[in-house]
């Protein structure tokens, strides 16, 4: 079974955040999970919930901050094993064309 989320990990700071989402990134680092970090979050694949709950967890705890928000938005197909790239093909396949904007 694969899961996937996006998990989005972020102190509630004036500054720039980059450094701080930079060790939540780091910390995925620890556990036995694929990520690629977008503008907007972070995509983890894990064959486990336990094990993505546990890499989000650490992602959450390594940000330092007064306070820290956290989202975390999880697909669990239980009936096929389905990666993130695959749920991208498919949309591509249905779209005809790359699922980006045309100018990219």
């Amino acid at each position: 079974m694969t899961v996937v989320a996006l998990l989005s990990v972020a102190p509630v700071i004036e500054d720039s955040m980059a450094g701080e989402v930079a060790k939540a990134v780091e910390a995925l680092e620890e556990f036995d999970v694929s990520y690629e970090t977008n503008p907007m979050g972070t995509v983890i694949e894990a064959e486990t919930t336990d094990e993505l709950f546990a890499a989000a967890q650490a992602a959450h705890d390594a940000v330092d901050g007064d306070r820290v928000s956290t989202v975390l938005k999880i697909d669990d197909k239980r009936t096929r094993d389905i990666d993130a790239s695959e749920k991208v093909t498919v949309v591509e396949e249905h779209l005809g064309r790359p699922a980006t904007s045309r100018d990219a």
